[in-house]
């Protein structure tokens, strides 16, 4: 009797390892990771006009405890003259806005490991803070080690970005 009880043991904390491991956290949900941009379009009546420029930079992090952080940026936008963060032009934190975008917040996975939706928690654009995105409103589509994120501006555009999983 004692062999079958410390053999059940030993199998539950084999299971708990393998649970807790990265393998088996990306098995169950297939976002978990660090992804690099490769590509973001904008594709009003298929214009596909570049939104971050011909070699956008961003990273999108997903955690296995279901929180997210990304940061996209136009690596094209000079820097300002002056090197004190608040003291840009006019001209130069226009451009510096329109031209990056940071947030984070939460997110949810369903039974099969796919993107559900996700809450902004903080952003560089404070009209994102609080907002909840279905499927609806942003679709990631997770194929290997490349993800495409079609995200439905509010005026109807969509945003087409190629991501790429950091290894």
């Amino acid at each position: 009797m004692k062999k079958r009880h410390l053999a059940a043991l030993l199998a539950g904390l084999a299971m708990t390892g393998l649970a807790a491991s990265p393998a088996f956290a990306q098995a169950y949900n297939r976002l978990v990771g660090t992804w690099k941009m490769v590509s973001a379009v904008l594709d009003p009546q298929g214009a596909n006009q570049p939104v971050y420029g011909p070699n956008p930079h961003g990273w999108l992090v997903f955690t296995p405890e279901l929180t997210y952080i990304q940061v996209l940026t136009d690596p094209r936008v000079p820097k300002f003259a002056n090197n004190a963060r608040g003291q840009g032009t006019d001209a130069e934190n226009r451009l510096a806005m329109a031209s990056s975008i940071g947030m984070f917040g939460r997110y949810t996975v369903d039974e099969r490991g796919e993107f559900a939706g996700n809450r902004v928690e903080g952003a560089t654009f404070p009209n994102w803070v609080g907002n909840t995105r279905t499927r609806n409103d942003l679709r990631l589509l997770v194929e290997g080690d490349r993800m495409t994120e079609y995200f439905k501006r509010p005026e109807g555009a969509e945003v087409r970005i190629v991501w790429e999983r950091v290894k």
